[in-house]
């Protein structure tokens, strides 16, 4: 599923998947999603610096994500609790997901899990029908941005217009 270097890779069909989300824990995944662009944002650990400013982010980023319909999902290994708090905190409200159980299963589906027992700092973007559009590992250290991300979306709207017109 992934690339045996790493990341998984643009033009494979993403892993489905449903994990427990905030704010309620309900179970949601990509496929939930089909028919629309999907952001899956990787991250080590929801209280760590680099990861809070990420997160924050996207979350300021909302309008311009709707602009392109996407939906922002974030994912890593801590617990529904701990994203529940965080979330509160840091004022998310797009969904959170727990890869808790078993530890980093999804993460590891997407290459993007770590030997530190943590996801990596990786985008997926999904375009509508499920497929990686764009994919990119960022060092655990520096918070990639949004610009990757939207050029991503930019083209699958412009494929879309291609194909529809």
């Amino acid at each position: 599923m992934s690339d045996p270097n790493g990341l998984i890779q643009p033009g494979r069909p993403a892993p489905d998947f449903t994990l427990a989300s905030t704010p309620d824990g309900r179970q949601i995944g990509p496929e939930q999603f089909r028919g629309r662009p999907v952001v899956l944002a990787f991250y080590p650990a929801d209280w760590s610096p680099v990861c809070g400013d990420q997160m924050s982010l996207y979350q300021a980023a909302g309008p311009m994500f709707d602009q392109y319909q996407a939906m922002v999902l974030g994912i890593s290994v801590d617990s529904l609790w701990s994203h529940r708090a965080f979330a509160e905190s840091q004022g998310i409200t797009f969904p959170l997901l727990a890869d808790f159980e078993p530890k980093g299963e999804v993460a590891r589906r997407y290459g993007a899990y770590t030997s530190r027992g943590v996801a990596a700092r990786a985008l997926v973007v999904l375009d509508p029908t499920g497929t990686v559009a764009w994919s990119y590992l960022s060092s655990p250290d520096v918070n990639p941005g949004a610009d990757g991300i939207f050029d991503a979306l930019e083209r699958i709207a412009v494929d879309r217009k291609v194909v529809a017109g």
